[in-house]
Protein backbone atom coordinates (compact mmCIF):
# COMPACT_ATOMS: atom_id res chain seq x y z
CA UNK A 1 0.00 0.00 0.00
CA UNK A 2 1.01 3.64 -1.02
CA UNK A 3 0.00 6.76 0.82
CA UNK A 4 -0.01 10.09 -0.16
CA UNK A 5 0.47 11.81 3.02
CA UNK A 6 0.08 15.89 3.32
CA UNK A 7 0.88 18.22 6.36
CA UNK A 8 -0.77 21.61 7.26
CA UNK A 9 1.05 24.07 8.75
CA UNK A 10 -1.00 25.54 11.39
CA UNK A 11 -3.59 28.32 9.18
CA UNK A 12 -4.17 32.17 9.87
CA UNK A 13 -7.56 31.62 10.11
CA UNK A 14 -8.28 27.72 10.94
CA UNK A 15 -12.57 28.63 10.76
CA UNK A 16 -11.52 29.45 7.43
CA UNK A 17 -9.77 26.66 6.22
CA UNK A 18 -11.43 24.17 7.63
CA UNK A 19 -14.54 25.53 5.93
CA UNK A 20 -12.76 24.98 2.77
CA UNK A 21 -10.90 22.02 3.56
CA UNK A 22 -14.03 19.89 4.73
CA UNK A 23 -16.67 20.94 2.40
CA UNK A 24 -14.59 21.62 -0.54
CA UNK A 25 -11.20 20.05 -1.16
CA UNK A 26 -11.87 17.04 0.70
CA UNK A 27 -14.91 16.18 -1.63
CA UNK A 28 -13.06 17.12 -4.43
CA UNK A 29 -10.00 14.97 -3.22
CA UNK A 30 -12.53 11.65 -2.28
CA UNK A 31 -13.25 11.45 -6.15
CA UNK A 32 -10.12 10.90 -7.22
CA UNK A 33 -9.74 7.58 -8.87
CA UNK A 34 -7.83 4.35 -7.24
CA UNK A 35 -8.75 6.48 -4.22
CA UNK A 36 -8.90 3.40 -1.75
CA UNK A 37 -9.50 5.17 1.68
CA UNK A 38 -8.56 8.75 2.91
CA UNK A 39 -7.81 9.80 6.73
CA UNK A 40 -7.48 12.96 7.79
CA UNK A 41 -6.09 13.43 11.66
CA UNK A 42 -6.17 17.32 13.57
CA UNK A 43 -2.82 17.11 15.39
CA UNK A 44 -3.89 18.33 18.52
CA UNK A 45 -0.38 18.70 20.59
CA UNK A 46 3.37 17.66 20.84
CA UNK A 47 4.90 15.14 23.20
CA UNK A 48 7.08 18.46 24.58
CA UNK A 49 3.51 20.47 24.91
CA UNK A 50 2.13 23.15 23.25
CA UNK A 51 0.66 23.34 20.02
CA UNK A 52 2.89 21.85 17.60
CA UNK A 53 4.30 22.93 13.82
CA UNK A 54 0.98 21.01 11.96
CA UNK A 55 -2.25 21.44 12.37
CA UNK A 56 -3.70 18.37 9.78
CA UNK A 57 -2.67 15.29 8.54
CA UNK A 58 -4.20 13.33 5.68
CA UNK A 59 -3.31 10.24 4.27
CA UNK A 60 -4.60 9.20 0.99
CA UNK A 61 -3.82 5.58 0.28
CA UNK A 62 -3.55 3.64 -3.16
CA UNK A 63 -2.96 0.28 -3.95
CA UNK A 64 0.92 1.15 -6.11
CA UNK A 65 3.24 3.49 -6.79
CA UNK A 66 1.40 3.46 -10.83
CA UNK A 67 -2.30 3.83 -9.35
CA UNK A 68 -1.05 7.14 -7.21
CA UNK A 69 0.71 8.20 -10.81
CA UNK A 70 -2.39 7.50 -12.46
CA UNK A 71 -4.65 9.42 -9.90
CA UNK A 72 -2.65 12.44 -9.75
CA UNK A 73 -2.85 12.50 -13.50
CA UNK A 74 -6.55 12.31 -13.64
CA UNK A 75 -9.12 14.96 -14.73
CA UNK A 76 -9.97 14.37 -10.46
CA UNK A 77 -6.42 14.95 -9.14
CA UNK A 78 -5.68 17.82 -11.24
CA UNK A 79 -8.78 19.08 -9.79
CA UNK A 80 -7.45 18.28 -6.22
CA UNK A 81 -4.25 19.83 -6.67
CA UNK A 82 -5.41 23.19 -8.60
CA UNK A 83 -7.35 23.48 -5.62
CA UNK A 84 -4.72 22.63 -2.93
CA UNK A 85 -2.66 25.50 -4.78
CA UNK A 86 -5.53 28.05 -4.39
CA UNK A 87 -6.13 27.26 -0.94
CA UNK A 88 -2.49 25.82 1.06
CA UNK A 89 0.30 26.20 -0.75
CA UNK A 90 2.00 28.50 1.88
CA UNK A 91 1.15 25.69 4.56
CA UNK A 92 1.21 22.44 2.90
CA UNK A 93 4.10 19.45 2.50
CA UNK A 94 3.23 16.48 0.39
CA UNK A 95 5.40 13.33 0.62
CA UNK A 96 4.91 9.76 -0.79
CA UNK A 97 5.36 6.73 1.90
CA UNK A 98 5.06 3.08 1.52
CA UNK A 99 3.31 0.80 4.55
CA UNK A 100 5.84 -1.54 5.86
CA UNK A 101 4.51 -4.75 6.83
CA UNK A 102 7.23 -6.69 9.89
Amino acid sequence: MVKLIALYKHPENKEKFDEHYFNTHGPITAKIPGLKKMDVTRIVGSPMGGEGKYYLMCEMYYDSHETLKAAMKSDEGRASGKDLMGFAAELVTLMIGEEVNE
